[in-house]
């Protein structure tokens, strides 16, 4: 049965690509190519770049199929895949799956990239578990300000009490490590790695509710909604109604409007429960380096401590990296609730750490929230050249892959067209900025998706995010894309 149902799925998504690729084809008036075969052709607006299952101009992905075909071959390597995004990824549904199927083909060399997101109240550990004696701040990168700690995770995790200790514990014995790294801004030394000489079970501190309301103002601009200023703020239309005196959802172009949004303006006050550091053997660092404070040697372990450096006193971690000591894939998942390429745009330190993770293909899946906030394809398009323009500045020219955001729809019943926007400018300019583009979108079905996606259980109530299930079947596609790409590659370069 389960196998039927698989079967079912396959071929109504397969239906839904096959239509959106004709609707694209027309659009563009290209010929449609035959199945698992690819085209090319040129229009007034530039070169129309190959498509061979489901991925356009894999052309730019050539330096990572060498090296693919190196590990594939010889096994004498560890390549690493980072993938960015917002809440789709966030979550490492999607990217939990894609890192499974990498792995079991080509060799498991680790976790990757992890942060505390539990230690922020916030998702995201699905293989380690976070715990602390102590309430952090933080940051985010979808703030308006002060994002000068804010590195690779998108969110950095602060504060200034010299009493605390977290602990890393692995739940997946698949992901035991050898080697850890500590991401800091500037790479400061400002936390050590110790293991407990006693044992120590550490009970998460309380969650202080101090939080003050910030009023900001906002000059409608033409095409603005007051449902899309809610999103973007972070709001509810009642509260920028109640604020307004409105009385409908009819807002004025140029009119200045006060927007109501709850920011922990004031920083919570830091609530321990104190613990002997005297209990914790510090260990020896084996290098320093761009790519962080490494320890190698750690022989397998499952369980970790971070404990402050005797001469800080203001602590920010933005990430932590584990590898074991294999051969293989490690595939980083980053994503933050909320974001769009501006801003990830704004926090330099980002930019500046990618090279930690010295990647070997960066598969970026953002455009949602632009959507949300009804960015317009050429806005989107400014934003996504200038992610890619600080990408290369700080790490050359490595392969990029583009993701489509996925259909969804506006207040759970219009469909979201500007998803088919994003995409069809992603494709065109992907030969131009030589960059891969996997047309999620249209290969889920595009506007005419969604009675399909319900039916199967795929999308999830807000029509925006995706069940468990849909993440996995998304991860799969996208996971097969690459592969079969590679294999084409791999039979050329016989």
């Amino acid at each position: 049965m389960k196998k039927k149902t698989s079967v079912l799925r396959f071929a109504a998504l397969s239906m839904a690509l096959i239509t959106s690729m004709l609707l694209y084809a027309k659009m563009k008036h290209i010929p449609f190519p035959p199945p698992g075969g690819e085209v090319s052709s040129n229009n007034a607006e530039g070169e129309i770049p190959m498509v061979y299952e489901n991925l356009y101009n894999a052309k730019a992905l050539t330096p990572f199929f060498e090296k693919l075909k190196a590990l594939d071959t010889l096994k004498d390597r560890k390549l690493n895949i980072v993938h960015i995004g917002d809440s789709h990824i966030q979550g490492d549904a999607m990217t939990s799956q894609i890192r499974q199927r990498f792995q079991s083909q080509f060799g498991n060399a680790g976790l990757g990239f992890v942060f505390p997101y539990s230690l922020i109240h916030t998702n995201g550990e699905r293989y380690v578990r976070f715990s602390s004696n102590i309430t952090w701040d933080s940051q985010k990168n979808t703030s308006r300000d002060n994002t000068g700690t804010i590195g690779i995770a998108g969110y950095s995790l602060l504060t200034n009490n010299k009493n605390f200790v977290i602990e890393l514990n692995i739940k997946n014995k698949d992901y035991l490590f050898n080697t850890l790294r500590i991401l800091t801004p500037n790479n400061q030394h400002l936390f050590d790695l110790a293991t407990s000489k006693t044992g120590v079970s550490l009970k998460p501190a309380p969650t202080p509710k101090r939080v003050s309301y910030k009023m900001l103002s906002h000059k409608v601009q033409k095409g603005e909604t007051l449902y899309a200023l809610s999103k973007k703020y972070k709001t509810t239309e009642s509260k920028i109604q109640k604020a307004n005196n409105l009385r409908g959802n009819t807002i004025r172009v140029g009119a200045i409007l006060r927007i109501p949004t709850e920011e922990r303006v004031v920083a919570a006050p830091s609530v321990a429960s104190s613990v002997e550091l005297d209990n914790f053997e510090p260990l020896l660092k084996n290098s320093v380096s761009p790519l962080g404070y490494t320890y190698n040697n750690l022989n397998g372990l499952d369980k970790i401590y971070l404990t402050p450096n005797s001469e800080s006193s203001n602590f920010a971690l933005n990430g932590i990296v584990l590898e074991n000591d294999q051969n293989g894939i490690i595939y980083h998942a980053i994503g933050v609730n909320g974001a769009r390429f501006s801003d990830y745009n704004k926090c330099s330190l980002f930019f500046e750490q990618v090279p930690a993770l010295q990647p070997d293909l960066i598969i970026v899946s953002l455009g949602t929230n632009e959507t949300f906030g009804k960015l317009s394809a050429a806005q989107y398009d400014e934003q996504v050249r200038i992610f890619l323009q600080q990408i290369r500045t700080q790490y050359g020219d490595c392969p990029i892959l583009l993701t489509s955001p996925p259909p969804s729809l506006f207040k759970r019943k219009i469909p979201n067209h500007l998803c088919e926007e994003y995409a069809t400018i992603l494709i065109d300019n992907a030969i131009k900025d030589n960059y891969g583009v996997f047309d999620l979108y249209s290969i889920l079905g595009g506007v005419e998706a969604m009675p399909e996606l319900i039916k199967q259980n795929f999308i999830s109530n807000d029509r925006i995010h995706y069940t468990h299930e849909g993440y996995v079947s998304q991860g799969d596609l996208l996971f097969e894309a690459i592969k079969n790409n590679y294999l084409k590659y791999k039979k050329q370069s016989k």
